[in-house]
């Protein structure tokens, strides 16, 4: 009989697997945002606000300093699957292969498969990092991202772009501007950090060089941080965008260890003759933030 190689990782027994590929992207593998493991469903997202009068004169009676605002944000994630396929035929004349018998009896070595899952769980942590700042839910493989949903909410915080995009001559100036808008009760926090794509990355590290960074100019040493506030480079974040807020008050959601999230690597030969592998993963992610006040959108 001819063997078959199947490997199946389910609930905590894929924890490892898909916690690895999630938080591959560069975003959630600095830790830049508060992480919420185990969500299977909805979490909720607290705001609660006390007023900014809550200390008054003392008097002997209980006197109410204002009322309490409490709002609930549900945060809930997207199921997410990958699908794929690939011919064991294909890998016989590679190293892969080397370990691998021909014919319908031909098998993966056990390296490869996990070498696999890995290489798929790699390209997982791209897409998701994408999704994180400038994903699409309407969009098949997405969900809706930190700057479509700052742009939805009427709480956060504005800052028009400059017309024509950033630049190295103008990215400083257009900083200046999202530091401005950062709320005085977010200002200062140890947390508070300006997040930005590639592009806009690059065009600070050459302002910061032409301004000759410590007398270093193109030595390509640098702080990433704009006079204190920490910026944090998200490669997922689309051109000409910017977001500040606090890592505190910026989710990412996901079943890292529930009974939904699976990675599996199926043999289908003893299936149904073919010499294929199908690999599936599965796992749900999302992002959201409680407090809209408290962000700054550049856009």
């Amino acid at each position: 009989m001819a063997d078959s190689l199947t490997k199946l990782y389910a609930g905590k027994a894929a924890a490892g697997f898909m916690s690895a590929s999630l938080l591959s992207g560069e975003t959630l593998a600095k830790g830049n945002l508060t992480v919420l493991p185990n969500v299977a469903f909805k979490v909720n997202l607290n705001n609660f606000n006390l007023a900014a009068a809550a200390v008054a004169d003392a008097t002997c009676d209980f006197t109410t300093a204002g009322d309490i605002t409490y709002v609930e944000k549900a945060l809930a994630p997207k199921r997410l699957q990958v699908n794929k396929a690939l011919c064991k035929n294909d890998w016989l004349s590679t190293w892969a292969g080397a370990n691998m018998r021909a014919g319908l009896d031909g098998t993966l070595q056990t390296d490869f498969a996990t070498y696999l899952i890995s290489y798929a769980g790699s390209l997982v942590g791209q897409q998701v990092e994408t999704s994180i700042w400038s994903g699409a839910a309407g969009n098949s493989g997405e969900f809706d991202g930190f700057q479509a949903l700052l742009t939805a909410d009427g709480t956060v915080v504005d800052v028009a772009a400059v017309g024509g995009g950033l630049n190295a001559a103008n990215i400083i100036a257009e900083i200046g501007k999202v530091r401005d808008a950062i709320p005085n009760a977010v200002y200062g926090q140890d947390d508070t950090a300006i997040y930005m794509g590639t592009a806009a990355f690059k065009f600070y590290i050459s302002a910061q060089a032409a301004l000759g960074y410590l007398n270093q100019y193109h030595a390509g040493v640098t702080e990433s941080n704009f006079e204190g506030i920490p910026i944090i480079w998200s490669p997922g974040m689309a051109a000409n965008v910017m977001i500040a807020g606090r890592k505190s008050n910026m989710f990412f959601a996901t079943d890292l260890e529930g009974d939904l999230t699976e990675v599996k690597l199926l043999d289908q030969t003893m299936v149904d003759g073919s010499d294929n592998v199908n690999l599936v993963m599965r796992f749900n992610a999302g992002v959201g933030f409680s407090t809209g006040a408290d962000m700054v959108l550049y856009s």
